[in-house]
């Protein structure tokens, strides 16, 4: 798993308890439930907060990526489940666009 997505969503999840009085624990961030039974989102709070790392990984990559496209929400298992698959997620889009995700710009 690449630690520079880890980290990039760590720092969203950072931004977003600023403004949240029950923070959203960071420990062990890539089994952190997002959506469903255990997730700290619920739905408009998901969307928002995907949208702020599409704007992070755009920032960072210099790639615009949509994690609330068909193929993000079709997908068997959901990259909304846990931190460690929205990264995966992200990793394969990137890497799908051509973008090394070792290596930002």
């Amino acid at each position: 798993m690449n630690d520079r997505l880890l980290a990039l969503i760590q720092d969203v999840i950072e931004e977003v308890n600023e403004r949240r009085d029950e923070k959203i624990p960071v420990t062990e961030l890539t089994s952190l439930a997002l959506y469903g039974d255990n997730g700290v989102f619920d739905s408009m709070q998901l969307v928002n907060f995907l949208t702020q790392v599409e704007e992070a990984v755009e920032d960072e990559y210099g790639e615009e990526i949509s994690l609330t496209s068909e193929k993000a929400v079709s997908q068997r298992v959901s990259p909304f489940g846990r931190v460690s698959r929205l990264a995966e997620f992200i990793e394969a889009e990137l890497a799908e666009a051509g973008v090394a995700v070792s290596q930002p710009v």
